[in-house]
C-alpha cells in the first residue's frame, strides 16, 4: 500500500471526554501504517493541548489518561497543531500549550491540509 496522509480535525474537548481518545488512537494507527498523520485542534479541541488538561482527563472511567493517548500518537509520528482562532477563543497563548503540540496554524493552512489529505476525519 502506498503511503497516504490523514488529517484529523479535533473539535471535541474535555466536556465530552468519551470523544477525546479516538482521534489520537486513529492517528497512532495511521502513522504505524506509514501514513502521514496530523491532528489539528479547533474550537474546544484546543483545550486538549492546554497544560494540565489531558493529564487529568480520562476517556473512560478506569481507563488511561488522554495524555497517554497523546504521547502514543506523538511517538508513532503524528504531528499536532492548534488553530490560532481557537487559542484566542479560549484566551490561550502558545505558552499554555503542552510540549507535544508542534505549533499554531491558521485557516489557510488548515484548508490546504484538508484539501491535500487522502483522508480527513473529524472528532
Amino acid at each position: 500500500m502506498d503511503e497516504g496522509s490523514v488529517v484529523i480535525f479535533v473539535t471535541s474537548g474535555p466536556e465530552t471526554p468519551q470523544r477525546c481518545a479516538t482521534p489520537f488512537y486513529m492517528a497512532s494507527i495511521a502513522a504505524a501504517m506509514d501514513n502521514e498523520a496530523e491532528l489539528i485542534f479547533q474550537i474546544d479541541g484546543v483545550l486538549l493541548m492546554k497544560k494540565g488538561v489531558a493529564e487529568e482527563l480520562y476517556a473512560k472511567e478506569g481507563g488511561k489518561k488522554v495524555i497517554d493517548f497523546i504521547r502514543e500518537a506523538k511517538e508513532a509520528g503524528a504531528s499536532m497543531n492548534v488553530c490560532s482562532a481557537a487559542l484566542q477563543l479560549h484566551d490561550m497563548t502558545e505558552d499554555d500549550l503542552i510540549e507535544e503540540c508542534d505549533g499554531v496554524v491558521g485557516a489557510a493552512y488548515m484548508t490546504d491540509q484538508g484539501l491535500e489529505a487522502d483522508m480527513v476525519l473529524s472528532y
